[in-house]
């Protein structure tokens, strides 16, 4: 195998479903959507990818070579996940307070 696709094989894998939560995180809700939002969402995502990027990579050179290179693939896979569906739950979590909050605020006009 390629040896930059071994590397890379987890996200490779991962593509489709992470691009199927990006989307779905991009969407809803669907108001309000402002230049902050779209700013935090952007960061988010890029901040999730690159979380993902970082573990999958970490636990590839970090992984017990004793047990071959299939142990190396699903400790980085399992390592891609986590990472990406913990940044994605905290800014679910702190999009929902900014909005809940941004809510609460009576608008002067």
């Amino acid at each position: 195998m390629n040896p930059v696709v071994e590397l890379n094989l987890a996200m490779i894998l991962f593509i489709p479903w992470f691009s199927i939560l990006a989307v779905l995180f991009w969407m809803f809700p669907r108001q309000p959507r402002g230049g902050a939002r779209k700013a935090f969402d952007i960061a988010s995502l890029l901040l999730a990818t690159g979380v993902a990027t970082a573990g999958m990579q970490w636990s590839v050179h970090n992984a017990e070579p004793g047990y071959g290179h299939m142990w190396q693939q699903i400790l980085a896979t399992m390592m891609a996940y986590g990472g990406f569906l913990m940044v994605m739950t905290i800014a679910v979590m702190l999009r929902w307070a900014w909005l809940q909050q941004a809510a609460a605020v009576p608008r002067q006009e």
